[in-house]
Formats: structure tokens, sequence, C-alpha cells
């Protein structure tokens, strides 16, 4: 499995990183974990064409995460025409929320029938999903509370992904650490606490016991950039390409 990172910033592009996305390539899928706005740009700098995506997997329904859905939409529509289903799998409003948002942004294409099908997949937290031969395990998290929110553990072609998506605590993941091939972790703040992100200091302190096998900060915010230095945890980059 190949995970390219596309985007490792926060909703403020600290440092200048791109918002949330990432492309994972395996023998059996080829798919999106988040989707972020910048989503078109940055595969187009990678080797692989935005027509190979399956499927887009949202963690939740805050801009930096899925905004880059009607992007697709219109690559899809003008610029490499789609025919074969895209499958969106997410919270139980992502139909409505990116149908919004497409017609916000492309009022007349978003009111003509796309040349592909699209079905939305709600998921629950706890209740496993399957997109072809890849296993998909939503776990609740807080983040924002009037949103559903969800970490995700991936598994696919022998390989464990664990995502935390945009969480306040590492409670709710650390029984679906254990063996994990990669554990992609938010690292929004460093020092100062919020009610709705993981801070450095939480996440330094359980690294040792994870059991992962790789553990990799991403989501980045000003302070940890700025406390580089700082922080011996490997931290993601945009354009980084991990085979596991």
């Amino acid at each position: 499995m190949r995970l390219t990172v596309l985007g490792s910033g926060d909703a403020f592009g600290s440092g200048g990183r791109l918002p949330s996305a990432y492309l994972v390539e395996a023998p059996s899928a080829t798919f999106l974990v988040d989707c972020g706005p910048s989503v078109l740009p940055a595969l187009k700098r990678t080797r692989c064409a935005p027509a190979a995506v399956d499927f887009v997997l949202l963690s939740h329904l805050h801009g930096d995460h899925f905004a880059g859905v009607p992007f697709l939409f219109m690559e899809y529509t003008w610029e490499s025409p789609r025919t074969r289903p895209l499958a969106i799998y997410g919270p139980a409003d992502t139909a409505g929320r990116v149908r919004q948002l497409f017609e916000a942004l492309y009022e007349r294409s978003a009111r003509k029938p796309l040349s592909f099908p699209v079905e939305y997949i709600s998921v629950a937290g706890g209740v496993p999903r399957t997109a072809g031969a890849v296993r998909i395990v939503p776990i609740e998290v807080p983040h924002a509370a009037e949103l559903a929110c969800y970490a995700y553990r991936i598994e696919v072609d022998g390989k464990v992904l664990l995502y935390s998506g945009d969480t306040a605590s590492l409670a709710p993941l650390l029984a679906h650490a254990r063996d994990a091939d990669l554990f992609l972790c938010e690292c929004t703040r460093y020092a100062s606490r919020a009610d709705i992100h993981v801070a450095y200091p939480e996440i330094a302190a359980e690294a040792r016991t994870l059991g992962c096998r790789r553990l990799l900060l991403s989501h980045l915010g000003s302070e940890p950039l700025a406390r580089r230095a700082d922080i011996s945890l490997e931290c993601a980059e945009d354009g980084m390409t991990l085979e596991l």
C-alpha cells in the first residue's frame, strides 16, 4: 500500500500547507481519505490521475476536509469524463452538504445530471463498511459538537491504516492503533489546549505504547510548526509518499 500526503495542513493553511487529503493506492483499490479544497492540484502533482480514484472517505464535514468533492465533480465532467460510479463514504448528512456546496460553487453544473453515478454511503461509529476489498471501521471521535466526526481504521490487502481525522482526544483510538501499519494522527496544537483538537504532549505521552508500526503527525497547526525543533515524532509533509 502506498500513501501520498496530498495535504498535511490545518484549516488555516499554517506553514503554507494544503488542507487535509490523503491518497491511498493498493492493489485492490485507489481512494481518497478526506478531500480538502486543494485536492485536484495536489493530485495532479502526483503520478496518480484523478480518474483512478475509486471512492472517497470523509471524516467529517468541515470545509478543509470535504470541500474538494465538487472540484472532483467538475474534473469528471469536463476534464477527464467519468462514467463509472463514484462512492462517497461519510457522515449521514454528506449527500445534502455536498450538493449544497456544489450548487454554491458551480450553480449551472450542479443543476445538470452528472455523467456518472454518485453513491453516498453513510457511516456510523463501530459499524464496519466494505468498499470492494477495503474494510472500513468508523470510530466516533470528539471534535465539533454540531457534527458527526469519525476516525477510521482501514484494512486493505493485508495492511492497516488508522486515520484520526480531527479529534480532541486519542482515547477512542488507542485500542485501534495496535498493529496498525500506519497511524496518521492529527497534531493541530502544541502546548495550548483546545476542546476540538489534540495537542502534541498527549500524542508524545502515548507514542511508545500505541503498538503501531509507524506514527505520522499531520493536520499541523501553527503551534507545532513553530516548535518543530521540539517535536521528536515524524511529521508529514505535503507530497510525502510512504510505502507500507
